[in-house]
């Protein structure tokens, strides 16, 4: 089956291909910004003198600000083209990033990263379009998974990052070949360069082309299209609403997790992070090419039940070893579900409100779900450790994504049009 799926991508022509790239680097570098805090959240709250909670706000402002980012970005690729609203939401999210590094307070600071929560929110449905739009819809299973595993990818680059740069110091930005927080975010500024590749490369939908004459026929607003497909909008938020708890409840503060719990070092964390999010990549694209054959509810509802019996490795292990197998399992279960999602939820959107319907929807779900890491720290605070509040995480994530999956309806394969 991996084999049969490859070969679509080799036979893709150079325009599908350098969208489909374009697309899975603006979602891993994304990622990779993004996950950048969640490796620092200790080093940023001993530097500002703050609690673990206190700076977990950040995460949640972040996911909070993301509908916000969806809606305006996805906005303008439905009125003006995916390909220039990529190009400027790249550029915006590179730029914020870069700003945190010279965060004078932890109140700037969350400031900032609700600012890059915006940014954040309009890549991934401004990137699904334009890449399912251009790409065949033979092997779209496969396709979904490697471009949501660019999620994945992102965390393994931020955590190979932190491994082999981070160094716990905050007065100076570099000294010689490690550097502090601040520093990190620096290097999280080079996603930049991307707008350059999507400028020269990258060519509109020609689904969004072709549909210019329709819109301006049909004038179609993002709020009346939301409004006609109100169930299918509704059933995204609740179901994307389970995805981001199960992600990031079992993502954010799992670094912390290993080193207040079990003491690890800033290179065994991003050490156990770089397998996990291994298992992520390979879950995430076994599953996406699954539903190819099986449907996009089958492989979703296969892979969250699975990840239960995984929970005595991923939060009760006591060695790095049983920690680093029961945690690449995990993710390999999790990032599987989510492998099926991109093209699922393309698929269940209307062609011309496409760029803003499944990544409004996504992330309203993201903001529901977006308290679950200060909820998380908190009843860790509590309880005197994390492994309990992890657990819980899973269980509840799996068994609510598997009941709401169950009442979506299938529509695997579906026709992209405008119309």
């Amino acid at each position: 089956m991996q084999t049969r799926s490859f070969s679509h991508f080799r036979s893709l022509t150079s325009q599908q291909r350098h969208a489909f790239i374009a697309c899975f680097l603006g979602w891993s570098l994304d990622a990779f910004d993004y996950f950048l805090l969640v490796f620092c959240v200790s080093a940023i709250a001993t530097d500002f003198h703050a609690r673990t909670s206190a700076v977990a706000e950040a995460l949640f402002l972040t996911l909070a600000f993301r509908p916000v980012g969806a809606f305006l970005f996805g906005t303008i690729a439905d009125k003006f083209g995916r390909r220039p609203a990529l190009m400027i939401n790249v550029g915006c999210y590179s730029i914020l990033e870069l700003a945190c590094a010279f965060a004078p307070s932890l109140h700037a600071l969350l400031i900032l990263r609700a600012l890059f929560g915006i940014a954040m929110g309009g890549e991934w449905g401004v990137g699904a379009a334009l890449a399912f739009e251009t790409l065949p819809k033979e092997g779209r299973g496969f396709f979904s998974g490697l471009l949501q595993e660019g999620y994945a990818v992102g965390y393994l680059v931020a955590a190979a990052v932190y491994a082999t740069l981070y160094k716990p110091f905050t007065h100076m930005v570099w000294q010689g070949h490690v550097i502090g927080w601040r520093g990190l975010f620096i290097v999280g500024a080079l996603p930049a360069v991307l707008v350059l590749y999507i400028g020269l490369k990258v060519e509109e939908s020609p689904v969004w082309r072709a549909g210019r004459e329709h819109r301006r026929e049909s004038s179609i607003s993002t709020t009346s299209g939301i409004r006609k497909y109100a169930l299918t909008f509704l059933f995204i938020i609740l179901l994307m609403t389970g995805f981001n708890f199960f992600s990031h409840g079992t993502q954010d503060l799992y670094p912390t997790f290993l080193e207040k719990d079990h003491g690890f070092s800033a290179a065994l964390t991003g050490g156990v992070a770089i397998v996990y999010t291994i298992g992520a990549l390979l879950g995430g694209i076994f599953f996406g090419s699954l539903s190819e054959r099986y449907g996009r509810k089958r492989a979703i509802i296969s892979a969250t039940l699975l990840a239960l019996p995984v929970i005595p490795f991923f939060a009760f292990g006591h060695s790095l070893y049983v920690l680093a197998i029961g945690a690449f399992l995990m993710q390999f279960m999790v990032q599987g579900a989510w492998g099926a999602i991109p093209a699922y939820l393309t698929e269940l959107s209307p062609g011309p409100v496409r760029a803003t319907f499944p990544g409004l929807a996504y992330q309203l779900g993201n903001l529901l779900a977006s308290r679950c890491a200060v909820l998380q720290a908190r009843a860790a605070e509590r309880h005197g450790n994390y492994a309990v509040v992890l657990a819980a995480t899973v269980l509840i994530g799996a068994i609510y994504l598997a009941i709401v999956t169950s009442f979506g309806r299938e529509a695997k394969g579906v026709e992209m049009t405008a119309e």
